[in-house]
């Protein structure tokens, strides 16, 4: 049974990338994207990142297969300024777009609970943050590098 619900989790992570991409596309030409959601930031604090496992996260992004998925988030060659602003405008795409993929499989989760499914609900909510938070929050780590060197400029 377990691992029918891991695989449903998995599957419904997978689509939520998809509505999470849909959504997104229609609210990046609104103000409250560029006002809000550019300079979203939930967790300041690097020791907090480490707790949480955020450097072993990045670490299996960088090192196995994910690394081929969102080929927009590198540099090559010599970088300026607006090479880091692009790069930086894609972060927050892909940060909103795991942020609403997010909320929508914390939906699915909620109706599990609900219908006191707490297996489901409990193994949905824990895919969802390996591929929906983590993700949203890694993005935002990586904003914060680059914010950084932006400013050097």
């Amino acid at each position: 049974m377990i691992i029918k619900y891991l695989s449903f989790s998995i599957s419904i992570a997978f689509i939520s990338w998809i509505v999470g991409m849909l959504i997104n596309a229609f609210i990046r030409k609104t103000d409250f994207y560029h006002n809000h959601l550019n300079h979203l930031n939930f967790i300041k604090s690097e020791k907090l990142n480490k707790i949480i496992g955020l450097p072993v996260f990045k670490w299996i992004v960088k090192n196995t297969f994910f690394k081929f998925f969102n080929q927009k988030l590198k540099l090559k060659g010599k970088i300026d300024k607006a090479d880091l602003i692009k790069l930086r405008a894609e972060m927050t795409t892909s940060e909103t777009d795991h942020l609403i993929a997010f909320i929508f499989v914390t939906c699915f989760a909620i109706v599990a609970f609900y219908n006191f499914k707490f297996k489901s609900g409990g193994i949905t909510m824990f895919v969802n943050i390996l591929m929906n938070l983590y993700p949203s929050l890694l993005q935002q780590e990586n904003k914060r590098r680059i914010d950084q060197f932006i400013n050097k400029f």
